[in-house]
């Protein structure tokens, strides 16, 4: 089979209704709180905290992908047919896809940096420095760069059986993406996923024991170990089990047409990413949690006091209503009292 051709038939009506809501709830969603992200990673980078350096790069990574949702959501309203250059493909499917790798990479490097953090403060202080952190992280952009070029020296844009242009998509699966899958999973995948349990593990194990870590930090370390894992294996878990899936087994159509939907909704869950990030900051910067504890504050003073008014007003109208009346004009005594004693 030829790159430029899809020999499945398949259904892809979860793209133009699943896939559709879900980018624009990940849009309308994304974009102000990664944008609100980037302004306090910016912060911390003023502050000269290295862990800045990493949050910015994740945060710069979920806004490129969510650039390229617009472009997606165009794709599937036209019933998965692409009207753009093959180039404008590609590009669109390295955000889409890499982003889950860039986002893997800045996840293990805050916890590699929270490890160290906690466990070893003195010994490996010159690991955790601005300009350590900016090495590491243009590593990560090189390494997945560098796997994109891979898809770019290969056609990605096919034409199925109604002559329309499917972009990203090859069922079968083309042979060189065999390895590449492999990459994905094993080095992508869960070779981070070690990393990320054993250095957690030593965080936790770590700060149980300290006696001089203060409640509130213990808790704020648990909540970013806990936070970080979550996103990792609900995000990422699902695609990449089924990506070794299909890269074993797929060899004819009817695996393809059994496996389409569940593969492709693993995918979706990936794009929840980008708004699980900045619940990172939440954990990791105390002037974002003093900021989310204020407005919450001021949300409750607002309720509280419209209850009150409320309350106020109902027993004010309630004390009128039972108050004794003059049976001729109908009116409150204690208004009549009320208005005697200022007319006097």
């Amino acid at each position: 089979m030829s790159e430029d051709q899809i020999n499945c038939t398949i259904n892809h009506q979860i793209h133009q209704y699943l896939f559709s809501s879900t980018y624009i709830l990940v849009l309308l969603v994304g974009f102000p709180t990664n944008a609100y992200s980037l302004y306090h990673a910016w912060l911390q980078l003023r502050a000269r905290n290295e862990l800045g350096v990493y949050l910015l790069n994740l945060t710069v990574s979920d806004l490129l992908y969510l650039a390229s949702l617009p472009v997606w959501l165009q794709y599937f309203f036209y019933g998965d047919d692409w009207i753009y250059s093959e180039w404008a493909c590609k590009v669109c499917g390295f955000l889409l896809y890499d982003n889950i790798y860039i986002s893997i990479g800045f996840l293990c490097c805050i916890s590699i940096d929270r490890y160290l953090a906690v466990v070893y403060p003195l010994r490996f202080s010159s690991l955790r420095t601005m300009k350590a952190a900016a090495l590491v992280s243009v590593i990560v952009w090189l390494k997945e760069l560098a796997v994109g070029i891979v898809f770019f020296q290969h056609k990605e844009l096919s034409q199925d059986e109604t002559n329309q242009s499917v972009c990203f998509e090859h069922y079968p699966m083309q042979k060189w993406e065999i390895p590449i899958n492999y990459y994905r999973f094993y080095v992508g995948f869960l070779f981070p996923l070690g990393i990320l349990s054993i250095s957690y593990f030593r965080v936790l194990r770590a700060v149980g024991k300290s006696a001089g870590t203060q409640t509130a930090q213990k808790k704020r370390i648990k909540s970013l170990v806990t936070i970080t894992i979550i996103i990792f294996l609900v995000c990422f878990s699902p695609y990449h089990i089924l990506l070794l899936v299909r890269t074993l087994l797929e060899k004819d159509c009817q695996f393809v047409v059994k496996i389409f939907d569940y593969y492709h909704f693993s995918l979706l869950l990936t794009s929840f990413n980008c708004i699980a990030d900045p619940a990172l900051y939440c954990f990791v910067s105390e002037s974002v949690q003093n900021s989310i504890q204020q407005a919450a504050e001021a949300c409750t003073h607002i309720v509280c006091c419209c209850s009150k008014h409320e309350s106020s007003y109902k027993t004010d109208s309630t004390q009128d209503a039972a108050a004794p009346t003059d049976n001729g004009t109908g009116i409150s005594v204690v208004k009549l009292l009320q208005q005697t004693k200022i007319e006097l």
